[in-house]
């Protein structure tokens, strides 16, 4: 029951931060760790079983009902008239067992110019103990979810572009009473803007090629904060992906894809803050903490957008480190049977996910069932070891084009 209390307080702690005048780094200083948090991180985990066993890759492979997440611009050259899709993700499975992330989405064809879409995922942290002192309390189980809308059109035979809205509602502590302040739940609106660009290219003799890329700015929206009082709000995970895929043909039955992403949280970087003799932050006469390197995270969202670039405190090495990278590969035999695989790295400083990703498709008449499996490079006691992911799809417009 201890390690159970322990380790709730700590995945609460993952998207509820209450921190005082602003917001900097106290423990990287010595370590060369400075991880930038976000409110709301699960708006960042890969939903579909597809791009999650390419190494977390999507914004610029082949257009699929879960491209909401990945780069909502591809709606617009999606091939399906009418599509749904239903995937389940189980998380941190390695910890505990019941937090888990569900998604469905549907996508329908305007004309051959325009296409809308819409998706809800559902982010459970399972059941987490609440107590003051260690006994005695009750069980709840906190919960977040976002509902996305997009319009995506063609705007010339090559390129395409997405606006999509987002709503964001995270309730982690169900209106308890922590560290004195009365909680409430978060709720942020945000928006993406996104492009897509796709060309059949003759770089080959022999083999007919693909090429596309894509580029996503996603969850551009308003602070989020977990309580009443006047505490300061955090970030939610406004990041830039992109990246190209490029699409062999290499015969009538066989084709490969290699994807590559990168991506970049537009949120600005912790600063170094300064402590006097005793290890303690040293604060200025307003009470906000005298900083040592870096620059003031205590911005906007737009600012913080902007000054992401430029203000690691490290400089411009650190800046290089906040990009994560994202690399998979799809073989298709016949347009029925997919195998997939890939690689994601981020740096030690940032996080330090590194792991594999290895994954299967098949299609059936109008269903499509894909499955992945993340393999964390170090294994020992990692919490994202034996991380599945499943999808299903149900494609309309080929059920319709088989009755008719």
């Amino acid at each position: 029951m201890k390690f159970r209390v322990i380790l709730s307080a700590a995945l609460l702690l993952w998207g509820f931060h209450m921190r005082g005048q602003n917001y900097g780094n106290l423990s990287g200083r010595n370590t060369g760790l400075n991880v930038i948090t976000t409110a709301v991180p699960f708006l960042m985990i890969a939903p579909d079983a597809r791009s999650g066993s390419m190494g977390d890759a999507g914004v610029s492979s082949s257009p699929d009902i879960y491209s909401m997440h990945w780069n909502p611009a591809k709606y617009a050259v999606i091939k399906s008239d009418l599509s749904f899709g239903l995937a389940y993700s189980p998380w941190l499975r390695n910890l505990v067992p019941d937090i888990n992330l569900a998604y469905v989405g549907a996508a329908k064809r305007i004309d051959d110019m325009s296409t809308v879409a819409a998706s809800l995922r559902f982010f459970t942290l399972g059941d987490i103990f609440f107590t003051t002192d260690g006994t005695n309390g009750v069980y709840y189980r906190p919960s977040e979810w976002a509902f996305d809308g997009t319009y995506a059109r063609k705007l010339t035979d090559n390129l395409s572009g997405a606006v999509a809205g987002r709503f964001i509602y995270s309730n982690l502590t169900l209106g308890q009473n922590v560290q004195g302040a009365e909680t409430t739940a978060g709720i942020s609106v945000a928006a993406d803007v996104a492009v897509f660009w796709e060309k059949d290219v003759n770089w080959f003799s022999d083999i007919n090629a693909h090429f596309a890329w894509g580029i996503n700015i996603s969850n551009i929206g308003n602070k989020m904060g977990y309580s009443k009082s006047s505490i300061k709000k955090d970030f939610i995970p406004t990041n830039l992906r992109l990246g190209p895929t490029l699409t062999l043909d290499l015969d009538e039955y066989n084709s490969i894809a290699f994807s590559l992403d990168l991506n970049k949280l537009l949120v600005p970087s912790p600063p170094i803050i300064k402590l006097d003799s005793n290890a303690r932050p040293i604060l200025d006469d307003g009470g906000n903490y005298i900083i040592e390197k870096g620059r003031s995270n205590d911005v906007n969202t737009v600012a913080g957008m902007i000054q992401s670039f430029y203000d690691a405190p490290d400089g411009f090495g650190e800046e290089l480190r906040e990009w994560s990278l994202s690399f998979g590969t799809e073989y298709w035999y016949n347009k029925v049977f997919a195998l997939r695989g890939g690689f994601f790295y981020e740096d030690r400083s940032k996080g330090n996910r590194k792991f594999f990703t290895l994954g299967a498709g098949l299609k059936y008449n109008v269903f499509g069932l894909d499955f992945s499996y993340l393999v964390p490079i170090d294994s020992r006691n990692n919490p994202l070891q034996n991380t599945l992911r499943f999808a299903l799809t149900f494609d309309l417009d080929a059920y319709s084009s088989k009755k008719k």
